[in-house]
């Protein structure tokens, strides 16, 4: 591999530096910023509401009417300040990177090439689409199905936590997820995933309100034009076959919401039964073009769509599928091409699918690209920054203190605690059950602000003047590392996350929970808030995560992460009972006039905001050891522990956005997340409400799960 000399000089250009200087000089005062109030916000609650009317609003309703969502965005909330935070922080982390000329090969060498690669706009231009032609030659050179099934096993990705996020979603026609075996937690397995659309989900290709109609031929519009961008002919003839082969492709795949039921999801296949379960595509070319000819069994997490894209592989006209490839490739790509082809990719997906009016600055894209590319620049990575570890260890020292970590693992344990008390005293849980539920507790990893190890990066070349041979031999880079692991032991301590990156995860087979540094900052946990509105805060996020362990999807995998049913067929009955009536609480909520909240594919981030806020509030409770909460502007603990949950989870949207977020993600809206307290009695108590309330449910009709 070359890699650079050590004499030669790193040398960002005038558009980087100028970026990060702004962005330093603005660091430098608002890196590490005090809240202004350590605690619960006044000024953004609207007393004028009944807080049992609109519990939401009653928080934050102050807040919503002063806040504008920001032209470069379809979503803003409270959390964004923790994004922006970070963001400015690893921008910081960069400049000094570029300053300090480290030595070649170095981490912080290849964190700085890689910014200045993608910060070069000039360099990007002269190119053109020249970077992009070796691989569209080589898919204009396919010659049969044979070799189409090769290219097709050679574009699938991997991913490092598809069911941590609840789904999976890649262009490609197959993805690969490796992860701990359902059958043998101890080593990792290959999941294969449905894939193919470039949309976000079925329901677009498929929905036939006015809405989707319409995005859809503007969808067809805008392959045209990056068709036409690329340089192709005909453009307008080839968009529609991709679109049509693209609804053909929808029509196979299964629903959101019917992907979380594990256990239709343990389908071993050996590779002679590819052939068999699902014939029209050459499976022998497509595990020889994915590097998995020696992997003797794979799980198929959805046979029924396998079996239906195999056959349209057979049945679809060699050149549709040539094109596919082409179209796919180029919008893989589109933000590190020329600004026209980056500005068509934005135009369709930013303002149209998600009503964003413009994009953010070049600098916060680079940043997100070094350091995490599913919530900035490119996506053509598995789940993480480029280089989100070799940033996030540089972060995690700098940022991170070890008083810190130490008051956010005494709170996991009070919260754990909280969770054992619970489970102990259910009465419908046989006492086997039970064991198997205590077990999982004694076992959780929960990592707190960074990993205990981190990522080798030896292998990965960068090059400052090569922003698209830096991603596609990044790619690269992560595909192989996972393959590499296929059939090895787990790695149960092993992060999903970066410490840099604002959220949390659970990972059911690893048993295993992350709190990543950048998400433990106000609103979500302030070490000088009172305890009321921290445990309202991130300690109903921790509660959420550990109640993962538990829900409909945790609950298919015991204390070693081997998928197993622990549960009592009683006990069971009795949890998918409640699990049905929250289920129906939600679908009844309706943010947009015709499409209303979907509470079964929501159903386990649900599940988890109740048990997570409810053993939250038990550890509060139990930390105030009898004595009475401190009260905090006319506020009382429990109001104020409420009122924390609600204000930390603080949102607009776009309509688009909204509907969006719908029809793809596992997660209800924010208002109605916030919306749980009403099946916590401790809510009602706490603020006054009664019968004729909106809110108000009678005590037996509140869910109670954990």
């Amino acid at each position: 591999m070359r890699v650079f000399g050590e004499e030669r000089i790193l040398r960002l250009s005038a558009a980087a530096y100028a970026f990060l200087a702004l962005v330093s000089s603005n660091a430098e005062s608002q890196v590490a910023p005090a809240p202004e109030t350590h605690g619960i916000v006044v000024a953004n609650m609207d007393r004028s509401v009944k807080p049992g009317d609109d519990f939401y609003h009653f928080a934050n309703g102050d807040w919503i009417k002063r806040t504008e969502i920001p032209p470069d965005r379809s979503y803003i909330g409270v959390i964004d300040s923790l994004i922006d935070l970070s963001q400015k922080r690893v921008a910081r982390l960069i400049e000094e990177a570029a300053k300090a000329n480290p030595p070649a090969g170095s981490n912080t060498r290849k964190i700085a090439d890689l910014y200045h690669s993608y910060m070069d706009e000039a360099a990007i231009e002269a190119k053109g689409v020249a970077p992009l032609r070796p691989q569209l030659d080589a898919i204009a050179a396919v010659r049969d199905k044979h070799e189409l099934a090769r290219v097709l096993g050679e574009s699938l990705r991997a991913d490092v936590d598809a069911l941590n996020c609840g789904c999976f979603h890649t262009p490609n026609l197959f993805g690969l997820w490796v992860a701990p075996s359902f059958n043998d937690p101890e080593h990792y397995a290959a999941y294969l995933m449905q894939g193919g659309l470039e949309m976000p989900d079925r329901e677009y290709y498929l929905s036939d309100s006015a809405s989707m109609r319409d995005i859809r031929a503007k969808f067809q519009t805008h392959v045209s034009a990056m068709l036409k961008l690329a340089g192709f002919a005909d453009t307008d003839l080839r968009a529609q076959r991709i679109v049509e082969l693209e609804h053909a492709i929808a029509e196979k795949h299964i629903p959101l919401a019917d992907q979380h039921d594990t256990y239709k999801a343990n389908n071993p296949w050996r590779q002679a039964d590819f052939a068999a379960n699902a014939p029209g595509l050459d499976w022998a070319a497509y595990f020889h073009g994915a590097g998995l000819s020696g992997q003797a069994n794979l799980i198929v997490w959805e046979p029924s769509a396998f079996t239906g894209e195999s056959a349209l592989v057979a049945s679809t006209a060699l050149d549709t599928w040539k094109d596919w490839l082409a179209f796919h490739l180029i919008e893989d790509y589109a933000d590190v091409l020329p600004k026209a082809l980056a500005d068509e990719h934005f135009a369709f997906f930013g303002k149209t699918l998600s009503g964003t009016p413009g994009q953010r600055p070049r600098w916060q894209r680079g940043v997100a690209l070094v350091s995490d590319p599913d919530r900035g620049a490119a996506n053509t990575l598995a789940g993480r920054g480029v280089l989100g570890d070799a940033v996030g260890k540089i972060y995690a020292q700098r940022y991170f203190s070890p008083e810190t970590k130490a008051q956010i693992q005494a709170m996991v344990a009070s919260i754990i605690a909280a969770y054992r008390r619970r489970i102990e005293a259910l009465s419908w849980m046989d006492p086997a059950t039970k064991a198997e539920a205590q077990a999982k507790l004694a076992t959780l990893y929960v990592g707190i602000g960074y990993p205990e190890t981190w990522l080798d990066y030896s292998s990965y070349e960068v090059k400052a003047d090569d922003v698209f041979g830096n991603l596609w031999r990044g790619g690269l880079f992560d595909y192989h590392r996972l393959v590499a692991r296929l059939g090895h032991p787990v790695d149960r301590r092993e992060w999903g996350e970066e410490p840099q990156t604002v959220d949390a995860t659970e990972l059911p087979l690893q048993n295993a929970l992350n709190f990543p540094a950048g998400y433990l900052e106000p609103p979500k946990f302030d070490p000088q808030a009172p305890a009321a509105v921290n445990y309202g805060a991130i300690g109903s996020v921790i509660g959420h995560e550990i109640s993962h362990t538990f829900d409909t999807e945790g609950s298919a995998f015991d204390p070693t992460g081997r998928m197993r049913n622990w549960w009592k067929p009683a006990d069971l009955a009795h949890f998918n009972a409640a699990a049905a009536r929250l289920t129906a609480q939600y679908d009844t909520y309706k943010p947009v006039a015709d499409l209303a909240v979907n509470g079964k594919q929501t159903l386990d981030e649900n599940i988890a905001d109740l048990g997570g806020i409810s053993a939250s509030y038990d550890a509060y409770r139990a930390s105030l050891a009898g004595k009475p909460a401190p009260v905090q502007n006319g506020l009382s603990g429990d109001q104020q522990f409420f009122l924390g949950f609600a204000q930390s989870r603080a949102s607009k949207s776009t309509e688009a956005s909204l509907r969006e977020q719908l029809m793809t993600d596992d997660h209800s809206p924010e208002e109605f997340r916030i919306d749980t307290v009403r099946n916590l009695d401790a809510w009602y108590a706490a603020f006054d409400v009664k019968p004729g309330d909106k809110l108000y449910l009678a005590p037996a009709d509140r869910v109670r799960i954990w």
